[in-house]
């Protein structure tokens, strides 16, 4: 769920981004208005619009961050499924959506593809001198998602995996599911190559609850799934620890334009000091799992924190 962070690759990344819009039910136009989000009149600005990526966990932090906008006399709309980060940020940069949810490493290696740091403090200080100069962070949450690599308790028990190094004599013989853009991404494939000397015998690009039960049915052998995805807990998957930090740190933080920066800091920030990652968890429990509207478990979110 996301897990989260992420170039002539990525020219093909976004054409490939595109085309999954019509498979994930968004609208023909990727940047098209979810008209359903309503709020009042502006207050002291414009209208501000929250894109999402194409991922649940994603589309739950844009109904947030919206909510919580609109709470304070902003008239906010949300952009749910724009597409993988190559496609949104494009959306951003040209003032399609004004605020994302983003995660702090993932978005400072799209920015600086050899950037190394994993302290989350390090992370998120390096990361304002990394994006461009009209966009701009608010404050990180507690809240974190990261990729991992999981797989069934047969399959680590089998073959006494813990821990994403314990994979190097297997993944061989092994498929991988994740989403596409996991394949040529610097923290992906490569970087299992690279950090760890794993190279699996294949890779299917999968997504979403395809990918879950394909793991779950054996149909693959690892999968990337986001840290705080239920389905990891549903299904007594195990994450295999990432002990060189392949994956850093992935704080969730508003990414804005910083000309409406000061029109929505007050409301994000205070989103992103009541979101940790229990909480996260616990909401997408609600919208995975239950099938709850994220609308929904927005609002709620928003109540039980006195936020809207």
């Amino acid at each position: 769920m996301k897990r989260h962070l992420r170039l002539s690759a990525v020219v093909a990344m976004a054409t490939a981004g595109i085309l999954g819009l019509a498979a994930c039910g968004s609208s023909s136009n990727p940047l098209s208005t979810d008209s359903s989000s309503t709020g009042t009149s502006a207050a002291g600005g414009g209208d501000i619009v929250v894109g999402s990526a194409n991922f649940s966990e994603s589309v739950l932090l844009a109904e947030i961050y919206a909510g919580a906008l609109r709470a304070k006399g902003i008239n906010a709309t949300t952009k749910p499924n724009i597409g993988a980060r190559e496609i949104y940020l494009r959306a951003i940069e040209d003032n399609s959506v004004q605020v994302l949810p983003e995660y702090t490493g993932a978005l400072a290696l799209y920015y600086d593809k050899t950037f190394d740091k994993t302290d989350p403090t390090e992370v998120y200080d390096a990361l304002k001198g990394l994006i461009p100069s009209d966009l701009e962070v608010l404050d990180k949450s507690a809240a974190e998602d990261n990729d991992s690599i999981v797989v069934t308790q047969q399959t680590a028990d089998a073959n006494n995996l813990s821990s994403i190094g314990d994979l190097k004599g297997v993944a061989g013989d092994m498929t991988l599911a994740a989403p596409p853009e996991f394949q040529s991404r610097p923290q992906g494939v490569p970087g299992l190559k690279r950090v760890y000397g794993v190279s699996f015998k294949s890779f299917k690009a999968l997504t979403g609850q395809t990918l879950v039960q394909a793991l779950k049915n054996g149909q693959v052998d690892a999968a990337n799934i986001f840290s705080t995805d239920p389905a990891i807990a549903a299904n007594n998957f195990v994450v295999l620890t990432d002990d060189k930090k392949l994956f850093g740190s992935q704080n969730i933080v508003p990414l804005v334009r910083k000309d409406v920066a000061d029109q929505v800091s007050e409301a994000l920030n205070a989103v992103s000091a009541a979101l940790t990652t229990d909480k996260l968890s616990a909401l997408l429990q609600q919208t995975d799992i239950d099938k709850k509207d994220p609308k929904d478990v927005a609002q709620q979110f928003l109540t039980d924190n006195n936020l809207g």
